[in-house]
């Protein structure tokens, strides 16, 4: 039996098997969390979600929040990425 050392890691391109409807969690960084939280509910609008502090960075520039939603398919749950990323008031969304 051969085993590699150094495994290779998961590769981006492939497609992660999600079941849906499921719940998922996006976290959400920006400046100001009053507004990281207008953008959430502009983005997701009036559905079920929870939204909690995750963290401030030592500094105190930047905050962060995690969503958690409930997506009903692959295409929704990046449509939700996208919409948050593209927001000015979001620095980073993962």
């Amino acid at each position: 039996m051969n085993l590699d050392p150094f495994p290779k890691p998961f590769s981006c391109k492939e497609k992660p098997s999600i079941k849906y409807p499921c719940s998922w969690v996006y976290k959400v960084i920006g400046t100001d969390e009053k507004a990281l939280r207008k953008a959430i509910a502009t983005v997701i609008g009036k559905k079920d979600l929870l939204i909690t502090k995750s963290n401030t960075n030592s500094g105190g520039k930047y905050t962060s929040l995690n969503l958690e939603v409930v997506v009903n398919d692959d295409e929704t749950r990046l449509k939700y990425y996208q919409l948050l990323k593209s927001h000015a008031a979001v620095k980073v969304v993962m």
